[in-house]
């Protein structure tokens, strides 16, 4: 079988040199993360690169033979508007990667120093958000990308989108993929490994990671081994999340559907027999549907409302 390498580069580093080097070692994939070109964005969250850099760097990069190349773009950010992220998408557009991951932002200053530059009142909330992805999404589809699970778009001569198709679509930490495999090796700090009845996570700071490298142990800092029933719930997710549906070989949990009448009627998901699955309209909300069957989510927050954030 075939192996498909792919790493992620900066317009503002990665040379044509690092381009053809990679490619002769076998790497057909390049991902750059974009997030936005609105130059007042940029600023806030310290990252600076110009519609003109990324043009280039994809330029050189199909020239070479990379057969794949993915923008991932954020919505949400530090004084994102309108206007500024359709002039964004636009810009993208034009520059037609096979791939498009289309992530919500996360205020998370505690564990990224760099996001204290700017308070929770800078960002989009709520509606303003929601709308934020609506206009993202709608320019994406009407230019003919296709809306892959949940924050990922693909041209239909992409992988991703044919395996999609063909239901062999498949989601790890890393994202969405279009090869399945039951072993996971992270490498590196705070990487993280499946081997899917457990995970393990290595160590988040890089003193940590070598000193315990350097005495020839492994690093790893925590794991989990999956229950019977976890397994169960991860199936169901993963089932929803990579084919849009999900069926049940007996009668499905009470519980599970009490929490989702909530969206059933709001028409963002139907049950059909022993059968769930999203709806159009569910597509944008795919993240709330599956939180009805994270059992540990529910028994973490039992009076939480759990789809009160959209996105």
């Amino acid at each position: 079988q075939e192996i498909a390498c792919s790493f992620e580069g900066h317009p503002d580093n990665t040379t044509k040199a690092h381009l053809q080097v990679l490619h002769q070692l076998g790497f057909k994939r390049l991902s750059l993360g974009i997030q936005d070109f609105d130059s007042k964005v940029q600023l806030m969250i310290n990252r600076f690169q110009t519609p003109e850099q990324v043009a280039h760097i994809t330029k050189e990069a199909r020239e070479l033979g990379y057969d794949s190349i993915n923008f991932d773009l954020i919505y949400g950010l530090p004084g994102q508007t309108l206007k500024g992220l359709k002039q964004t998408i636009l810009e993208v557009i034009n520059m037609w990667p096979e791939r498009i991951a289309f992530y919500s932002y996360a205020h998370v200053p505690w564990l990224k120093p760099g996001q204290r530059h700017y308070s929770e009142k800078d960002i989009p909330q709520g509606n303003e958000k929601f709308a934020l992805y609506q206009v993202g999404r709608d320019l994406l589809l009407n230019a003919g990308y296709q809306e892959i699970g949940m924050d990922h778009f693909a041209l239909k001569k992409d992988s991703l989108f044919k395996a999609s198709e063909s239901h062999q679509l498949h989601r790890n930490f890393m994202g969405y993929t279009d090869q399945h495999t039951k072993i996971l090796i992270g490498l590196g700090v705070s990487s993280i490994s499946d081997c899917e009845t457990a995970f393990a996570q290595n160590s988040k700071t890089l003193e940590g990671y070598l000193a315990n490298i350097n005495n020839y142990t492994f690093s790893v800092e925590k794991g989990h081994l999956l229950t019977d029933k976890d397994l169960y719930i991860r199936q169901h997710i993963s089932n929803l999340m990579c084919k849009g549906f999900t069926y049940f070989n007996t009668e499905i949990p009470t519980l599970i559907i009490e929490r989702l009448k909530p969206l059933m009627t709001d028409n963002l998901v139907e049950i059909t027999g022993r059968e769930v699955s999203i709806t159009e309209i569910g597509k944008s909300f795919l993240r709330n549907v599956c939180m009805a069957f994270d059992e540990h989510l529910w028994e973490r927050q039992p009076q939480t409302n759990l789809f009160s954030n959209a996105v």
